[in-house]
């Protein structure tokens, strides 16, 4: 098991949060990693697997434009904590390729994370084919959750 799920569950568990993600680029994948962490069913709520771009529209509140940017991302972690209840989100939008969109190069991915008042959000840029930068998309996303969970103030 990856070392920042563990983490992740340790700090919902000890102080009773409740993690919910709205993937894009990933499709379920951060939903995946997650609910294969110990006790997820105390502490991981779901996700919303927004493809689709009506999704992130109506379902998460995404503000219509283009939807590879940080307030997209900062929205779907937004939209996915107020339809679940979460205390923390993460919120996934990107270009997995082979073709670059909307003027960026495949490969380009937004990742925000959202606990309590702490928001962070960034753009990165993985190499590879669709399946790597799924695959490192995801990994990015759960050690940024790690990240802002650790430094909640107790």
């Amino acid at each position: 098991m990856d070392d920042d799920v563990q983490q992740i569950a340790d700090v919902c568990q000890e102080r009773d949060l409740h993690v919910a993600v709205a993937e894009s680029l990933t499709s379920g994948s951060v939903a995946s990693l997650l609910g294969a962490g110990p006790e997820a069913a105390d502490w991981f709520l779901g996700g919303v697997v927004a493809y689709g771009e009506r999704v992130k529209y109506d379902v998460l509140g995404v503000t219509p434009g283009p939807l590879v940017t940080e307030r997209c991302a900062q929205e779907m972690a937004r939209g996915v904590a107020r339809l679940l209840g979460a205390d923390a989100t993460i919120g996934i939008t990107g270009i997995g390729g082979p073709e670059p969109s909307e003027g960026k190069p495949s490969g380009t991915v937004v990742i925000a994370v959202q606990a309590g008042r702490l928001e962070h959000s960034r753009m990165y840029r993985f190499p590879g084919n669709p399946e790597t930068v799924i695959a490192a998309t995801a990994h990015r996303a759960v050690g940024s959750l790690a990240e802002v969970l650790r430094s909640l103030p107790r």
